[in-house]
Order: structure tokens, then sequence, then C-alpha cells
């Protein structure tokens, strides 16, 4: 019985895999067709992205449940495919909001599945307890978190993208607005409008309703829905290694090292 579920769990993998990857050569394709080169590299990042599990699998001997593998296929293909080429984070607020949310419980996983590994691997002479194997698992999804928005950033600073989406806002508080030089920030509200004048172009932009905030909210945003994903996980992993047996179900995230074949 159980060998036939597994077996059924691999072929939905399968089936998955090659899904999502006809789905974006189809997409490369039509974007190579219509000359849109950004996407076209989007769509060949994507399936390399693809090969993460098999990466883990064939090169470091680990092996993703069928359940994470799912998952990490379908997060790639809605961050990079649904989320950049079909503009659903434009067209959808929260679609953002719910990826970054997924990405904290992800990494949180991976996490956790490193600390499990060392603590069954017999070269290793150590033995985490649940709470700090937690902890270890919440702050790898943090850090992981982190280091996207420093991507974000940099992807905005530098290359000029927006990645960090900027929001409207109708209130500010800012002591550079403070022409005295002191200390104490000046609060303007109910911001109606803002106009944004560039004398090197001649271009005026009006903005309606408020003021133009350039990705602040978003990455902090970002980084407490990642928190929120990290931290559920690392609650359910600590009760999985108290009581295996009973929270079994945690097994479906957590990556397992192959046994060595003799």
């Amino acid at each position: 019985m159980k060998k036939r579920l597994n077996k059924k769990k691999k072929t939905i993998n399968i089936i998955v895999y090659f899904t999502l990857r006809i789905l974006v050569i189809i997409s490369l394709i039509i974007q190579a067709l219509g000359g849109n080169w950004n996407n076209v590299f989007l769509c060949i990042l994507t399936l390399l992205l693809f090969t993460i599990p098999t990466f883990f699998d064939k090169k470091l001997n680990i092996s993703l449940p069928t359940t994470l593998e799912v998952i990490v296929y379908l997060f790639i293909y809605s961050a990079a495919m649904l989320g950049e080429i079909q503009n659903f984070y434009n067209a959808d607020l929260h679609w953002d909001t719910l990826l970054h949310t997924l990405n904290g419980f992800i990494a949180a996983a991976v996490g956790f599945s490193l600390i499990d590994i060392l603590n069954h691997n017999d070269n290793f002479h150590i033995n985490m307890s649940p709470a700090f194997a937690s902890l270890v698992a919440f702050t790898f999804s943090m850090s992981i978190g982190i280091m996207w928005e420093f991507c974000e950033f940099a992807a905005d600073r530098y290359l000029l993208k927006d990645m960090q989406k900027d929001s409207i806002v109708s209130r500010v508080s800012s002591i550079k607005l403070n022409k005295e030089g002191t200390n104490e920030p000046i609060i303007i509200e109910n911001i109606d409008r803002t106009i944004i004048y560039s004398d090197k172009e001649t271009k005026v932009t009006i903005i309606e309703n408020g003021y133009l905030e350039l990705g602040l909210i978003d990455t902090m945003k970002d980084l407490f829905v990642n928190f929120i994903g990290a931290l559920v996980f690392s609650f359910i992993g600590y009760l999985y290694v108290i009581n295996r047996d009973k929270y079994h179900f945690v097994e479906n995230f957590i990556m397992k090292k192959k046994p060595k074949l003799e």
C-alpha cells in the first residue's frame, strides 16, 4: 500500500514537472517571437531553477519529498512566469504577499532539514535540541528573505528596476523637511497631490491622492510575511522533533539524506 502511494506521488511529481517545463518553453518561444528578450532570459532562468531538486538529489545525495518538490516547482513558476511575465504582481496585490509567505515556509523547511540531517549523521557528534533546531530553521529562513530584499534593492538601485514596488501614501514624516535643521520630524498629512519635475528632461509627473513612497512599505511587508511563514514551519518542525509519530505529516516538507548503497 505504501509503495503504491509513493509511486502515485512520484507520478504526480513527474506530471507537474514536465507540464510546467512545457508551459515555460511555450512562453519562451512566444516571448522570443515578440522580441521580449528580458522575458526570454527569465524563461531560461526558470528552466535552470527547475533543476534545483535534481541538483540536491544527484550532487548532494539529498532527496526531496514529493510534496516539497511540487511546491518548489509551483513556487518558481508562480514567481517568474505568472508574477513577472503574466504581470500577476500588479494584477493581484496579494500575489507577492502569498509568494513571500510561502518562501518563508519553504526556506524554514530547508533550514530545518539540514539540521535534521546533521542530527542523524554519524560523522557529526552533535544533537541539537528541538527548540534550537527550530530557531536555526527560523533564522535561516529570515536570512534568505533578507538576502532577497538586498537583491531587489540592488536591482532597483543599479538597474533601475522596480522590484521593491512603490506605494502611494497620504502622510509623510521627515526631518529632511525641517528647515531649522533639528532632529524634529515634520509631519505632512492629507497629501492630495505630488508633482515630480525633471528639469533635464523637461518632464512633469503628477501623482494624485498622495506621495510616491519608494519601496520601504513593500520591503517591510515582504519581511513580515516571510517571518510568518518561517514561524509557522519552525513551530510545526518543533512539534515534529518531539513527537515524530504524531506529526509525521511534516515529513512531506523535510529533505532526507539518501541511504548509501552497499
